[in-house]
């Protein structure tokens, strides 16, 4: 297990009973986890959160937060800034264990002498895409909502990299993929990072079992030969590191040889001894 263990401006306080408890920069929320099976902490802090999700008995939830508990605000990592907001179904637009894959890609990147360009999938808010573009990375950044990758935009120009050359697509993966391989286009690195169950921008259903080894078949395609690396993100629970690993030997690996590594992702808590939170697992293949 990787283990992001360098934040200052985030930390997981405790975890247990089924939901996790988190300081993000000043603000401290407890939200959902259905990894945390073990009973929780003491922390008094649990009882008095600035803000807590509540899920409902008929699916989703809300937000129950203190007085003037603002909804946006921003936490840094390193160099790098991110808005964070109590969004719908749990989430804040960030996730803090990916600091891990961050660091790694950064000095993949910056130890490379020529402009790496690096294609960006189901990117989300642009966690991956503003530490890429901070090393020095030309990024093509694609998601099929309109909202994350404005959201990603104002990231970036939080980190002071409003200038980076970064390519903002709002489209479906494999449509997209698909495109740029008949363009000719190449790209030196890929990062997919895909949903359990999305749709498209018109519609287009994602299921991630189904589809994720036809898309990284594609993504092959469209890697340079002078390829730096592939990285996969998942948290569907069927894809453990094994399997992601799997697949990266079976495409990427198959064509350009290099090496692979998979692992779990995980956040320590501080507030409790030995207690580690499982977030996902990840998947690397990088050019021998």
């Amino acid at each position: 297990m990787r283990v992001a263990r360098d934040w200052e401006d985030y930390e997981l306080i405790d975890a247990g009973d089924k939901e996790k408890l988190e300081r993000w920069g000043t603000l401290v929320l407890r939200r959902p986890d259905p990894q945390a099976l073990w009973p929780r902490g003491a922390d008094a802090r649990w009882n008095r959160p600035d803000a807590w999700y509540h899920r409902s008995n008929d699916g989703g939830g809300s937000w129950k937060c203190l007085p003037n508990i603002p909804k946006e605000w921003t936490v840094s990592y390193r160099n790098l800034v991110f808005r964070i907001e109590r969004m719908g179904f749990k989430h804040t637009g960030l996730f803090p264990e990916q600091a891990v894959n961050w660091d790694w890609m950064r000095e993949k990147i910056s130890a490379v002498s020529k402009p790496v360009r690096v294609l960006n999938l189901f990117a989300y808010t642009g966690g991956a895409t503003v530490a890429a573009a901070s090393a020095g990375a030309e990024v093509c950044h694609v998601d099929a909502s309109k909202g994350m990758n404005e959201r990603a935009k104002e990231n970036l120009g939080l980190s002071g990299l409003e200038k980076a050359p970064v390519r903002f697509i709002t489209d479906d993966a494999i449509k997209f993929v698909e495109r740029e391989k008949r363009r000719g286009r190449a790209y030196d690195a890929v990062i997919l990072d895909p949903p359990s169950f999305g749709r498209g921008p018109k519609g287009e259903v994602w299921k991630v079992e189904e589809q994720i080894f036809s898309l990284l078949e594609r993504a092959v395609d469209v890697l340079s030969d002078r390829s730096l690396f592939v990285l996969v993100n998942s948290y569907t629970t069927g894809l453990s590191p094994r399997v992601i690993h799997n697949m990266l030997a079976l495409t990427v690996g198959k064509k350009f040889g290099g090496t692979s590594s998979s692992f779990e992702l995980g956040l320590a808590a501080t507030g409790r001894e030995n207690i580690i939170l499982p977030c996902g697992s990840s998947a690397r293949w990088e050019r021998a």
